[in-house]
Protein backbone atom coordinates (compact mmCIF):
# COMPACT_ATOMS: atom_id res chain seq x y z
CA UNK A 1 0.00 0.00 0.00
CA UNK A 2 1.21 3.85 -0.22
CA UNK A 3 1.80 5.84 2.47
CA UNK A 4 0.92 9.59 1.71
CA UNK A 5 4.07 11.01 1.40
CA UNK A 6 5.82 8.39 -0.42
CA UNK A 7 5.75 4.64 -1.03
CA UNK A 8 5.90 1.90 2.02
CA UNK A 9 5.76 -1.68 1.36
CA UNK A 10 2.63 -3.40 3.17
CA UNK A 11 5.02 -5.32 5.36
CA UNK A 12 6.83 -2.34 6.63
CA UNK A 13 3.21 -0.56 7.55
CA UNK A 14 2.51 -2.19 10.93
CA UNK A 15 6.18 -1.41 12.24
CA UNK A 16 5.03 2.50 10.78
CA UNK A 17 2.42 2.74 12.77
CA UNK A 18 4.24 1.45 16.10
CA UNK A 19 6.66 4.37 15.67
CA UNK A 20 4.19 6.88 14.68
CA UNK A 21 2.42 6.06 17.77
CA UNK A 22 5.61 6.48 19.45
CA UNK A 23 6.90 9.80 18.00
CA UNK A 24 3.45 11.14 19.24
CA UNK A 25 3.94 10.45 22.86
CA UNK A 26 6.65 12.82 22.25
CA UNK A 27 5.94 15.38 19.68
CA UNK A 28 4.84 17.63 22.15
CA UNK A 29 8.37 18.40 23.32
CA UNK A 30 9.87 18.11 19.64
CA UNK A 31 6.92 21.20 19.20
CA UNK A 32 7.99 22.97 22.28
CA UNK A 33 9.68 26.28 21.90
CA UNK A 34 13.45 24.66 22.23
CA UNK A 35 12.34 21.64 20.16
CA UNK A 36 15.65 21.60 18.69
CA UNK A 37 17.76 20.51 22.12
CA UNK A 38 17.45 16.89 21.78
CA UNK A 39 15.97 16.64 18.04
CA UNK A 40 17.68 14.28 15.10
CA UNK A 41 18.04 16.35 12.04
CA UNK A 42 18.62 14.74 8.82
CA UNK A 43 21.00 16.57 6.38
CA UNK A 44 19.56 16.11 2.64
CA UNK A 45 22.37 16.99 -0.17
CA UNK A 46 19.15 18.36 -2.18
CA UNK A 47 21.19 17.11 -5.55
CA UNK A 48 21.76 13.63 -4.52
CA UNK A 49 18.36 12.64 -2.33
CA UNK A 50 15.67 11.50 -4.63
CA UNK A 51 15.24 12.62 -8.54
CA UNK A 52 11.49 13.49 -9.50
CA UNK A 53 12.22 14.24 -12.90
CA UNK A 54 14.41 12.10 -14.54
CA UNK A 55 17.03 14.49 -15.17
CA UNK A 56 19.47 12.91 -13.03
CA UNK A 57 19.58 15.45 -10.48
CA UNK A 58 17.53 15.12 -6.66
CA UNK A 59 14.75 18.36 -6.31
CA UNK A 60 12.54 19.55 -4.05
CA UNK A 61 9.79 17.74 -5.42
CA UNK A 62 11.68 14.25 -5.03
CA UNK A 63 12.34 15.32 -1.29
CA UNK A 64 8.49 15.67 -0.67
CA UNK A 65 8.10 12.29 -2.54
CA UNK A 66 10.22 10.69 0.13
CA UNK A 67 9.11 12.00 3.44
CA UNK A 68 7.12 8.89 3.75
CA UNK A 69 10.60 7.49 4.31
CA UNK A 70 12.25 10.06 6.53
CA UNK A 71 9.26 9.99 8.79
CA UNK A 72 9.27 5.87 9.58
CA UNK A 73 13.11 6.68 10.08
CA UNK A 74 12.23 8.88 12.83
CA UNK A 75 13.82 12.27 12.52
CA UNK A 76 12.49 15.47 13.76
CA UNK A 77 13.76 17.80 11.20
CA UNK A 78 15.64 18.26 7.89
CA UNK A 79 18.60 20.32 6.73
CA UNK A 80 18.57 21.37 2.89
CA UNK A 81 21.33 22.31 1.48
CA UNK A 82 21.15 25.57 -0.92
CA UNK A 83 18.72 24.83 -3.70
CA UNK A 84 18.52 29.03 -4.46
CA UNK A 85 19.50 30.40 -8.41
CA UNK A 86 22.97 29.44 -8.91
CA UNK A 87 25.50 28.88 -11.94
CA UNK A 88 26.58 25.74 -10.00
CA UNK A 89 29.83 26.88 -9.64
CA UNK A 90 30.09 24.67 -6.04
CA UNK A 91 26.97 23.65 -6.81
CA UNK A 92 24.75 25.80 -5.03
CA UNK A 93 26.76 27.32 -2.44
CA UNK A 94 27.32 29.61 -5.24
CA UNK A 95 24.10 31.69 -4.83
CA UNK A 96 23.46 34.10 -7.39
CA UNK A 97 19.48 34.74 -5.84
CA UNK A 98 18.57 33.91 -2.60
CA UNK A 99 15.63 34.42 -2.40
CA UNK A 100 14.48 31.89 -5.56
CA UNK A 101 14.82 28.49 -5.91
CA UNK A 102 17.18 27.49 -8.90
CA UNK A 103 15.10 25.85 -11.89
CA UNK A 104 16.77 22.92 -11.33
CA UNK A 105 15.54 22.21 -8.26
CA UNK A 106 12.15 23.33 -8.94
CA UNK A 107 10.73 26.53 -7.69
CA UNK A 108 8.91 28.46 -5.12
CA UNK A 109 5.50 26.40 -5.22
CA UNK A 110 7.60 23.23 -5.16
CA UNK A 111 9.14 24.64 -1.74
CA UNK A 112 6.00 25.76 -0.49
CA UNK A 113 4.54 21.72 -1.21
CA UNK A 114 7.26 20.31 0.85
CA UNK A 115 7.17 22.67 4.13
CA UNK A 116 3.49 22.31 4.36
CA UNK A 117 4.01 18.20 3.78
CA UNK A 118 6.87 18.04 5.83
CA UNK A 119 4.84 19.98 8.73
CA UNK A 120 1.88 17.68 8.30
CA UNK A 121 4.22 14.73 9.01
CA UNK A 122 5.64 16.25 12.35
CA UNK A 123 9.05 17.07 10.44
CA UNK A 124 10.56 20.48 10.56
CA UNK A 125 12.14 22.12 7.98
CA UNK A 126 15.84 24.32 8.36
CA UNK A 127 17.31 25.26 4.92
CA UNK A 128 21.54 26.56 4.23
CA UNK A 129 22.35 30.29 4.60
CA UNK A 130 25.13 30.96 2.53
CA UNK A 131 26.01 34.73 4.10
CA UNK A 132 29.79 34.77 3.48
CA UNK A 133 29.84 35.67 0.07
CA UNK A 134 27.51 35.43 -3.17
CA UNK A 135 28.60 33.84 -6.84
CA UNK A 136 30.37 35.78 -9.00
CA UNK A 137 26.76 36.11 -11.24
CA UNK A 138 24.82 37.79 -8.25
CA UNK A 139 23.65 41.30 -9.43
CA UNK A 140 25.79 43.21 -7.38
CA UNK A 141 28.89 41.32 -8.27
CA UNK A 142 28.01 42.51 -11.73
CA UNK A 143 27.37 45.65 -10.88
CA UNK A 144 30.79 46.11 -9.09
CA UNK A 145 32.88 44.83 -12.10
CA UNK A 146 31.73 47.77 -14.11
CA UNK A 147 31.93 50.28 -11.41
CA UNK A 148 35.15 52.17 -10.80
CA UNK A 149 37.19 51.59 -7.42
CA UNK A 150 35.96 52.66 -4.18
CA UNK A 151 32.31 52.91 -5.86
CA UNK A 152 29.31 51.73 -3.67
CA UNK A 153 28.93 49.18 -5.91
CA UNK A 154 32.62 47.79 -5.23
CA UNK A 155 32.41 48.46 -1.22
CA UNK A 156 29.42 45.59 -1.27
CA UNK A 157 32.30 43.33 -1.84
CA UNK A 158 36.11 43.43 -0.57
CA UNK A 159 38.03 45.32 -3.48
CA UNK A 160 41.94 46.32 -2.57
CA UNK A 161 44.95 47.37 -5.03
CA UNK A 162 47.47 44.93 -5.12
CA UNK A 163 50.87 45.21 -3.98
CA UNK A 164 54.06 45.72 -5.93
CA UNK A 165 55.18 48.63 -8.43
CA UNK A 166 52.30 48.13 -10.68
CA UNK A 167 49.60 46.53 -8.02
CA UNK A 168 50.67 43.13 -9.78
CA UNK A 169 50.96 41.37 -6.51
CA UNK A 170 47.71 39.90 -4.45
CA UNK A 171 46.91 42.32 -1.44
CA UNK A 172 48.28 39.50 1.28
CA UNK A 173 49.32 36.51 1.38
CA UNK A 174 45.74 34.76 2.02
CA UNK A 175 44.52 31.25 0.49
CA UNK A 176 41.65 29.66 -0.94
CA UNK A 177 40.11 27.22 1.07
CA UNK A 178 39.95 25.36 -2.40
CA UNK A 179 43.34 25.90 -3.40
CA UNK A 180 45.70 28.79 -4.47
CA UNK A 181 45.52 32.46 -3.71
CA UNK A 182 42.03 34.15 -2.22
CA UNK A 183 42.84 36.95 -4.88
CA UNK A 184 41.72 37.26 -8.08
CA UNK A 185 42.65 40.68 -10.34
CA UNK A 186 39.95 42.23 -12.48
CA UNK A 187 40.50 44.53 -15.55
CA UNK A 188 41.20 47.96 -14.08
CA UNK A 189 44.05 45.96 -11.72
CA UNK A 190 42.30 46.16 -8.12
CA UNK A 191 41.71 42.90 -6.60
CA UNK A 192 38.61 40.91 -5.06
CA UNK A 193 38.65 38.79 -1.92
CA UNK A 194 37.49 34.86 -2.25
CA UNK A 195 37.97 32.83 0.71
CA UNK A 196 36.64 29.26 -2.04
CA UNK A 197 36.32 29.69 -6.01
CA UNK A 198 36.78 32.69 -7.58
CA UNK A 199 32.97 32.44 -8.45
CA UNK A 200 32.04 32.83 -5.00
CA UNK A 201 33.41 36.72 -4.21
CA UNK A 202 33.40 37.52 0.03
CA UNK A 203 30.57 39.94 0.88
CA UNK A 204 31.70 43.12 2.70
CA UNK A 205 30.41 42.51 6.32
CA UNK A 206 31.06 46.45 6.89
CA UNK A 207 28.61 47.32 4.27
CA UNK A 208 25.20 48.26 5.85
CA UNK A 209 23.59 47.15 2.47
CA UNK A 210 24.63 43.33 3.10
CA UNK A 211 23.22 43.34 6.45
CA UNK A 212 20.26 44.70 5.22
CA UNK A 213 19.69 42.05 2.66
CA UNK A 214 20.22 39.44 4.41
CA UNK A 215 17.56 40.32 6.64
CA UNK A 216 15.28 40.57 3.81
CA UNK A 217 16.26 36.80 3.21
CA UNK A 218 15.69 35.66 6.58
CA UNK A 219 12.44 36.98 6.67
CA UNK A 220 11.71 36.00 2.88
CA UNK A 221 11.85 32.22 4.07
CA UNK A 222 10.70 32.46 7.77
CA UNK A 223 7.28 34.33 6.23
CA UNK A 224 7.15 30.88 3.72
CA UNK A 225 7.50 28.86 6.97
CA UNK A 226 11.01 27.84 7.15
CA UNK A 227 11.75 26.35 11.24
CA UNK A 228 15.63 27.79 10.83
CA UNK A 229 18.42 28.12 8.96
CA UNK A 230 22.28 26.56 9.07
CA UNK A 231 24.45 29.21 8.47
CA UNK A 232 27.34 28.45 6.41
CA UNK A 233 31.18 29.31 7.46
CA UNK A 234 29.45 30.71 9.97
CA UNK A 235 32.99 31.87 11.68
CA UNK A 236 33.69 33.32 8.59
CA UNK A 237 32.32 37.26 7.24
CA UNK A 238 33.79 39.29 9.71
CA UNK A 239 37.21 40.23 8.10
CA UNK A 240 40.00 42.54 10.16
CA UNK A 241 40.16 45.78 8.63
CA UNK A 242 43.80 45.56 7.54
CA UNK A 243 44.08 42.18 6.01
CA UNK A 244 46.93 41.13 7.96
CA UNK A 245 48.82 38.09 6.29
CA UNK A 246 48.47 34.65 8.02
CA UNK A 247 51.32 33.05 9.81
CA UNK A 248 53.25 30.09 7.98
CA UNK A 249 51.96 27.84 10.46
CA UNK A 250 48.57 28.55 9.64
CA UNK A 251 46.81 25.43 8.29
CA UNK A 252 45.33 26.32 4.94
CA UNK A 253 42.33 24.00 4.61
CA UNK A 254 38.73 23.65 5.41
CA UNK A 255 38.46 20.48 7.62
CA UNK A 256 40.46 21.58 10.74
CA UNK A 257 39.60 23.20 14.04
CA UNK A 258 40.78 26.71 12.60
CA UNK A 259 42.93 28.84 14.96
CA UNK A 260 42.36 32.59 15.04
CA UNK A 261 45.79 33.40 16.47
CA UNK A 262 47.42 32.22 13.33
CA UNK A 263 44.76 32.51 10.62
CA UNK A 264 42.88 35.63 10.47
CA UNK A 265 40.60 34.89 7.67
CA UNK A 266 38.28 33.57 10.28
CA UNK A 267 36.78 34.30 13.75
CA UNK A 268 37.26 37.59 14.14
CA UNK A 269 35.52 39.53 17.11
CA UNK A 270 32.93 41.28 14.28
CA UNK A 271 31.32 37.96 13.05
CA UNK A 272 29.28 38.13 16.70
CA UNK A 273 27.24 41.25 15.73
CA UNK A 274 26.23 39.50 12.37
CA UNK A 275 25.01 36.74 14.47
CA UNK A 276 23.21 38.84 17.04
CA UNK A 277 21.35 40.43 13.98
CA UNK A 278 20.35 36.82 12.60
CA UNK A 279 19.35 36.03 16.50
CA UNK A 280 17.12 39.07 17.05
CA UNK A 281 15.49 38.12 13.84
CA UNK A 282 14.30 34.76 14.18
CA UNK A 283 13.18 36.06 17.97
CA UNK A 284 10.42 38.14 16.29
CA UNK A 285 9.27 34.58 14.93
CA UNK A 286 8.32 31.39 17.43
CA UNK A 287 10.32 28.35 17.86
CA UNK A 288 13.23 29.01 15.02
CA UNK A 289 16.65 27.90 15.11
CA UNK A 290 20.14 28.89 13.47
CA UNK A 291 22.95 26.56 13.72
CA UNK A 292 26.24 27.94 12.47
CA UNK A 293 29.14 26.53 10.74
CA UNK A 294 31.73 26.49 13.56
CA UNK A 295 35.36 25.53 12.94
CA UNK A 296 37.19 26.95 15.86
CA UNK A 297 40.01 25.44 18.09
CA UNK A 298 39.47 26.37 21.54
CA UNK A 299 36.51 25.88 23.48
CA UNK A 300 35.85 29.32 24.66
CA UNK A 301 35.60 30.70 21.53
CA UNK A 302 32.94 28.30 20.09
CA UNK A 303 30.78 29.57 23.04
CA UNK A 304 31.29 32.75 22.27
CA UNK A 305 29.18 31.40 18.84
CA UNK A 306 26.22 30.22 20.93
CA UNK A 307 25.90 32.68 23.85
CA UNK A 308 21.76 33.84 24.72
CA UNK A 309 21.95 36.25 22.34
CA UNK A 310 23.62 34.96 19.24
CA UNK A 311 22.82 31.39 17.90
CA UNK A 312 20.76 28.78 18.77
CA UNK A 313 23.13 25.75 18.14
CA UNK A 314 26.86 25.33 16.62
CA UNK A 315 28.60 22.50 14.92
CA UNK A 316 31.20 21.33 16.69
CA UNK A 317 33.29 19.36 14.75
CA UNK A 318 35.52 17.78 17.24
CA UNK A 319 33.36 13.93 16.89
CA UNK A 320 34.37 14.38 13.12
CA UNK A 321 37.84 14.82 13.62
CA UNK A 322 38.34 12.10 16.04
CA UNK A 323 39.31 8.60 14.46
CA UNK A 324 37.69 5.08 16.25
CA UNK A 325 39.58 5.42 19.60
CA UNK A 326 37.66 5.53 22.76
CA UNK A 327 40.51 7.64 24.24
CA UNK A 328 40.05 10.44 21.18
CA UNK A 329 36.09 9.90 20.73
CA UNK A 330 35.56 10.76 24.75
CA UNK A 331 38.19 13.78 24.76
CA UNK A 332 35.93 15.00 21.51
CA UNK A 333 32.80 14.55 23.49
CA UNK A 334 34.25 16.26 26.75
CA UNK A 335 35.63 18.81 24.78
CA UNK A 336 31.81 19.45 22.68
CA UNK A 337 29.65 19.54 26.12
CA UNK A 338 32.15 21.99 28.61
CA UNK A 339 32.26 23.99 25.01
CA UNK A 340 28.80 24.89 25.77
CA UNK A 341 28.49 24.24 29.40
CA UNK A 342 29.19 27.95 30.35
CA UNK A 343 26.46 29.48 28.04
CA UNK A 344 23.70 27.13 28.34
CA UNK A 345 23.27 25.90 24.78
CA UNK A 346 22.80 22.09 23.37
CA UNK A 347 25.77 20.39 22.47
CA UNK A 348 25.60 19.19 18.69
CA UNK A 349 27.04 15.59 17.12
CA UNK A 350 27.73 15.08 13.92
CA UNK A 351 29.50 12.31 12.28
CA UNK A 352 29.73 13.07 8.34
CA UNK A 353 28.69 15.90 6.03
CA UNK A 354 28.89 16.65 2.60
CA UNK A 355 32.35 18.14 3.31
CA UNK A 356 34.11 15.62 4.94
CA UNK A 357 34.93 11.70 3.81
CA UNK A 358 31.98 9.14 5.51
CA UNK A 359 32.30 7.85 8.43
CA UNK A 360 32.19 4.14 6.84
CA UNK A 361 35.20 5.36 5.34
CA UNK A 362 37.46 7.12 7.86
CA UNK A 363 37.20 4.12 10.02
CA UNK A 364 38.66 1.36 7.54
CA UNK A 365 36.02 0.87 5.07
CA UNK A 366 34.68 -2.61 3.95
CA UNK A 367 33.12 -5.30 6.88
CA UNK A 368 35.57 -3.22 9.24
CA UNK A 369 34.41 0.48 8.33
CA UNK A 370 30.99 -0.55 8.74
CA UNK A 371 30.95 -2.55 12.47
CA UNK A 372 32.71 0.84 13.62
CA UNK A 373 30.37 3.10 11.97
CA UNK A 374 27.47 1.06 14.04
CA UNK A 375 28.83 1.16 16.73
CA UNK A 376 29.79 4.80 16.17
CA UNK A 377 26.02 5.35 15.63
CA UNK A 378 24.99 3.87 19.08
CA UNK A 379 27.53 6.59 21.13
CA UNK A 380 26.22 9.43 18.46
CA UNK A 381 22.63 8.69 19.76
CA UNK A 382 23.13 8.21 23.12
CA UNK A 383 24.38 11.69 23.45
CA UNK A 384 22.64 14.74 25.10
CA UNK A 385 21.69 17.32 22.82
CA UNK A 386 20.92 18.06 18.85
CA UNK A 387 21.83 14.99 16.76
CA UNK A 388 22.82 15.63 12.92
CA UNK A 389 22.54 12.72 9.97
CA UNK A 390 23.95 12.57 7.18
CA UNK A 391 21.93 11.40 4.21
CA UNK A 392 22.93 7.94 3.88
CA UNK A 393 24.44 7.21 6.43
CA UNK A 394 21.69 5.28 7.88
CA UNK A 395 22.39 2.74 4.82
CA UNK A 396 26.22 2.50 5.90
CA UNK A 397 26.99 4.34 2.70
CA UNK A 398 30.63 4.60 2.22
CA UNK A 399 32.79 7.21 0.41
CA UNK A 400 32.94 6.29 -3.45
CA UNK A 401 36.24 6.36 -5.76
CA UNK A 402 35.22 8.61 -9.14
CA UNK A 403 37.16 8.40 -11.98
CA UNK A 404 38.79 11.95 -13.06
CA UNK A 405 36.27 12.19 -15.82
CA UNK A 406 33.20 12.24 -13.47
CA UNK A 407 34.84 14.00 -10.61
CA UNK A 408 32.64 17.92 -10.37
CA UNK A 409 34.11 19.59 -7.32
CA UNK A 410 35.51 23.18 -7.89
CA UNK A 411 38.33 21.44 -5.31
CA UNK A 412 39.82 18.88 -8.10
CA UNK A 413 40.28 21.72 -10.58
CA UNK A 414 41.85 23.89 -7.89
CA UNK A 415 44.10 21.93 -6.71
CA UNK A 416 45.46 21.33 -10.10
CA UNK A 417 44.31 17.39 -9.79
CA UNK A 418 46.26 17.03 -6.61
CA UNK A 419 43.11 16.61 -4.01
CA UNK A 420 40.20 14.78 -5.66
CA UNK A 421 37.66 16.81 -3.10
CA UNK A 422 34.44 16.30 -2.65
CA UNK A 423 32.45 14.24 -4.46
CA UNK A 424 32.55 11.06 -3.27
CA UNK A 425 31.03 11.37 0.03
CA UNK A 426 27.81 13.30 -2.32
CA UNK A 427 27.02 10.28 -4.52
CA UNK A 428 22.99 9.94 -5.14
CA UNK A 429 20.94 7.88 -2.39
CA UNK A 430 20.18 4.20 -3.60
CA UNK A 431 16.48 3.65 -2.74
CA UNK A 432 15.64 0.44 -4.51
CA UNK A 433 15.88 -1.72 -7.32
CA UNK A 434 19.21 -3.89 -8.40
CA UNK A 435 20.81 -1.70 -10.83
CA UNK A 436 22.04 2.31 -10.92
CA UNK A 437 20.46 4.30 -10.40
CA UNK A 438 18.46 2.55 -7.87
CA UNK A 439 15.59 4.68 -8.01
CA UNK A 440 17.30 7.66 -7.30
CA UNK A 441 16.04 8.48 -10.95
CA UNK A 442 14.02 7.52 -13.57
CA UNK A 443 16.43 8.56 -16.08
CA UNK A 444 19.95 6.16 -16.49
CA UNK A 445 21.86 8.16 -15.00
CA UNK A 446 22.44 10.50 -12.18
CA UNK A 447 25.01 13.93 -11.78
CA UNK A 448 27.38 11.65 -9.87
CA UNK A 449 27.61 8.07 -11.15
CA UNK A 450 26.62 5.41 -8.39
CA UNK A 451 28.65 1.89 -7.76
CA UNK A 452 26.80 -1.31 -8.80
CA UNK A 453 27.89 -2.79 -5.84
CA UNK A 454 25.33 -0.45 -4.12
CA UNK A 455 22.55 -2.69 -4.64
CA UNK A 456 23.16 -4.13 -1.10
CA UNK A 457 22.69 -1.11 0.34
CA UNK A 458 19.37 0.26 -0.70
CA UNK A 459 17.00 1.34 1.32
CA UNK A 460 14.58 -1.12 0.04
CA UNK A 461 16.63 -3.72 0.86
CA UNK A 462 17.61 -2.72 4.34
CA UNK A 463 13.96 -2.48 5.24
CA UNK A 464 13.06 -5.97 5.15
CA UNK A 465 16.67 -6.54 7.31
CA UNK A 466 16.46 -6.92 10.75
CA UNK A 467 20.21 -6.70 10.88
CA UNK A 468 20.25 -4.08 8.28
CA UNK A 469 22.42 -0.75 9.42
CA UNK A 470 19.22 1.29 8.52
CA UNK A 471 17.33 -1.05 10.86
CA UNK A 472 20.07 -0.60 13.62
CA UNK A 473 19.31 3.37 13.04
CA UNK A 474 15.67 2.70 13.15
CA UNK A 475 15.29 0.85 16.32
CA UNK A 476 17.99 3.76 17.92
CA UNK A 477 16.56 6.63 17.11
CA UNK A 478 12.88 5.01 18.61
CA UNK A 479 14.81 4.11 21.56
CA UNK A 480 16.26 7.62 21.95
CA UNK A 481 12.67 9.06 21.72
CA UNK A 482 10.63 7.06 24.04
CA UNK A 483 13.07 5.70 26.68
CA UNK A 484 13.00 7.54 30.57
CA UNK A 485 17.06 6.25 30.55
CA UNK A 486 17.90 9.55 28.13
CA UNK A 487 16.94 12.29 30.22
CA UNK A 488 19.57 14.97 31.18
CA UNK A 489 21.69 17.33 29.78
CA UNK A 490 25.89 15.66 31.16
CA UNK A 491 27.21 12.27 30.95
CA UNK A 492 28.92 10.52 33.69
CA UNK A 493 31.87 8.51 32.89
CA UNK A 494 33.02 5.09 33.68
CA UNK A 495 35.82 3.15 34.72
CA UNK A 496 36.76 1.23 31.63
CA UNK A 497 39.13 -1.18 30.31
CA UNK A 498 42.02 0.05 27.72
CA UNK A 499 40.25 1.43 24.74
CA UNK A 500 36.90 1.33 26.12
CA UNK A 501 34.72 3.64 27.46
CA UNK A 502 31.07 3.75 28.91
CA UNK A 503 28.99 6.61 29.82
CA UNK A 504 25.74 6.89 31.95
CA UNK A 505 23.14 9.93 30.99
CA UNK A 506 23.24 11.83 34.41
CA UNK A 507 19.44 11.62 35.12
CA UNK A 508 18.55 8.61 33.34
CA UNK A 509 19.35 5.16 33.81
CA UNK A 510 20.84 4.52 30.30
CA UNK A 511 24.49 3.62 30.15
CA UNK A 512 26.40 3.53 26.69
CA UNK A 513 29.56 1.31 26.26
CA UNK A 514 32.16 1.47 23.51
CA UNK A 515 34.96 -1.15 22.74
CA UNK A 516 37.63 0.16 20.32
CA UNK A 517 40.01 -2.48 21.65
CA UNK A 518 41.32 -5.92 19.93
CA UNK A 519 39.78 -7.65 22.90
CA UNK A 520 35.86 -8.70 24.32
CA UNK A 521 35.04 -7.44 27.16
CA UNK A 522 32.76 -7.12 29.85
CA UNK A 523 29.97 -4.94 30.09
CA UNK A 524 28.32 -2.83 32.89
CA UNK A 525 26.15 -3.70 34.94
CA UNK A 526 22.52 -3.92 33.33
CA UNK A 527 20.17 -5.19 30.69
CA UNK A 528 20.89 -4.73 27.42
CA UNK A 529 18.50 -2.44 25.34
CA UNK A 530 20.47 -2.60 22.17
CA UNK A 531 23.92 -3.68 20.63
CA UNK A 532 25.66 -2.77 17.17
CA UNK A 533 26.67 -5.86 16.58
CA UNK A 534 26.78 -9.55 18.44
CA UNK A 535 27.68 -9.67 21.78
CA UNK A 536 29.60 -12.70 22.11
CA UNK A 537 28.83 -15.97 23.46
CA UNK A 538 29.50 -15.17 27.75
CA UNK A 539 27.54 -11.85 26.83
CA UNK A 540 31.11 -9.66 26.41
CA UNK A 541 31.40 -6.66 24.39
CA UNK A 542 33.74 -7.95 21.55
CA UNK A 543 36.09 -5.39 19.47
CA UNK A 544 34.34 -2.25 17.17
CA UNK A 545 30.86 -2.92 18.87
CA UNK A 546 28.75 -0.27 21.25
CA UNK A 547 26.10 -1.22 23.45
CA UNK A 548 23.17 0.80 25.60
CA UNK A 549 22.15 -0.61 28.75
CA UNK A 550 19.51 0.38 31.28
Amino acid sequence: MDHPYGRIRASEMAIWLFVRRSADIQREAIDGPDWWGNAVFYQVYVRSFADSNGDGVGDLEGIRQRLGYLELLGVDALWLTPFFRSPMADHGYDVADPRDVDPQFGDLAAFDRLIEDAHAAGIKVTIDLVPNHSSDQHVWFQEALVAPPGSPQRDRYIFRDGLGSDGELPPNNWTSIFGGPAWTRVADGQWYLHLFAPEQPDLNWANQEVWLDLETTLRFWLDRGVDGFRIDVAHGMAKPADLPDMSEDADQGSAVLHDNRLDPRFDNDGVHDIHRMVRKTLDQYSGKVAVGEIWVKEDHRFARYVRPDELHLGFNFRLVEASFDAGEVRAAIEHSIAAVAEVGAPPTWTLSNHDVPRHATRYGGGDLGVRRARAMALVQLALPGTIYLYYGEELGLPNVELPDWALQDPIWRRSGGTDRGRDGCRIPMPWEGDQPAFGFSSGETSWLPMPEEWAALTAERQLEDPDSMLSLYRRAMEIRRTHPGFAGDQVEWYGAPDRCFAFRRSEGRLICALNTSDASVPLPPGEVLLASGPLDDNGELPPNTAAWLH
